[in-house]
């Protein structure tokens, strides 16, 4: 009788592996592999590198919780759909840019910017793009465009931070138009001279800011004085001065002021985009109606 073979003999047991040991046992940055870190992310844990830090309430995070963090916030809003602290005043500066380009071509002889492109009744039907292209001139004088540039700088930047970038736009535009219109209304067509002259500034634009103003101030419980005595000053000016076209500013004012109870409806936020853009172009559908009535009673 045979004798059964012996079960094969297993092998040895091979000893545990160690842990690698140098630089690949330092924890290192997700974003950036090549640079270790001992600093952790109080959110996640992760080794985060300087670079990729961002100081919290206590320690610090990395930018991808701060991402996160960020998306779950809701947007705080002014109560005229403005976003506060939104930071450079973009829209205002760019304003500001385009008037002091503008006049620095109207000093190249032979352009002729103002004939071209100034506001005169006597073109309104025919060339209606003047209603807005004359609020970006202004006349050679210096003082001017001077004038009216640190006027819009000093109420522009609140008025944007208030109703927001689109809005604010949207606003001046609005403005210029009125200008525009409240000059050609009040024109009288059997005054050769008022009838034909021309007139550019942004000086209808700025007084429809303070009239926007006017109606934010009321509607956030503020004191309007200060704003009232400018408009009291500057209207006196209008009426004292030689070339000072007080029916742009007073058309502008008007429309601002049409504007500001438009953007600054005390509705709820969900209606607040349509009330707002449905205000705008029945106050642009009024003064079209307005510039279409005066040309039709007009002598020519």
């Amino acid at each position: 009788m045979s004798t059964p073979a012996p079960p094969p003999a297993e092998p040895p047991a091979e000893p545990p592996a160690e842990p690698p040991v140098g630089p690949a046992t330092e924890p290192v940055c997700p974003r950036h592999p090549d640079r270790v870190s001992y600093v952790r992310c109080q959110r996640c844990e992760r080794p985060v590198c300087p670079e990729c830090q961002r100081q919290a309430s206590v320690g610090v995070q990395c930018v991808d919780c701060v991402r996160e963090q960020a998306r779950g916030m809701r947007t705080v809003r002014t109560a005229f759909g403005g976003q506060p602290g939104t930071g450079t005043p973009v829209v205002t500066i760019g304003i500001v840019i385009v008037c002091v380009i503008v006049y620095v071509i109207e000093l190249v002889p032979g352009t002729d910017m103002i004939l071209r492109f100034g506001f005169s009744p006597t073109v309104a039907d025919t060339q209606p793009y003047r209603f807005l292209t004359s609020a970006f001139l202004h006349s050679m004088s210096p003082a001017h465009i001077l004038f009216n540039m640190i006027v819009l700088w000093q109420v522009g930047p609140y008025l944007e931070a208030q109703f927001g970038r689109i809005r604010y736009a949207a606003l001046y535009l609005m403005c210029a138009i009125g200008g525009s219109v409240g000059y050609l209304a009040l024109a009288n067509p059997a005054d050769p001279r008022s009838w034909s002259s021309v007139a550019v500034g942004a000086s209808g634009a700025v007084f429809g800011l303070f009239g926007a103003l006017l109606v934010v101030q009321r509607r956030l419980g503020q004191s309007s004085q200060g704003v009232l005595i400018f408009i009291g000053i500057n209207a006196v000016l209008g009426f004292t001065l030689a070339n000072v076209a007080w029916q742009a500013h007073l058309g502008g004012l008007l429309t601002g002021a049409a504007m500001g109870l438009v953007l600054a409806a005390p509705v709820k936020p969900s209606q607040r985009l349509v009330v707002q853009v449905v205000g705008t172009w029945v106050v642009l559908g009024a003064m079209v109606a307005i510039s279409l009535w005066k040309l039709s009673t007009a002598l020519y």
